[in-house]
């Protein structure tokens, strides 16, 4: 239940991080950034490395948001998102 649950939430996210939906990019970036913090919980039992590139791309993400470039916050944090969505099914 609960990989299925992340799974969705991780799948949604992605869904909105499409260009299509790209009028709410201040409140998108955001939403992502609060998305990866609630997934942190994943990153606990990290052993691939990614736990460190994902704390980056927030970083890098938070930066660019504060630049006022959400569209690359978004870009940044959709793919963190990706990452610890193939982090969820055991990939790589």
């Amino acid at each position: 239940m609960k990989r299925s649950a992340l799974a969705g939430l991780f799948i949604t996210a992605a869904m909105l991080a499409s260009p299509a939906f790209a009028a709410g990019d201040k409140d998108l970036c955001q939403i992502n950034l609060d998305k990866i913090n609630n997934g942190k919980a994943l990153l606990a039992t990290d052993t691939t490395g990614k736990s460190g590139e994902i704390d980056t791309a927030v970083s890098q993400a938070k930066a660019a948001h504060a630049a006022g470039n959400d569209k690359q916050c978004i870009e940044i944090t959709a793919k963190a998102l990706q990452d610890l969505q193939d982090l969820d099914k055991g990939g790589k």
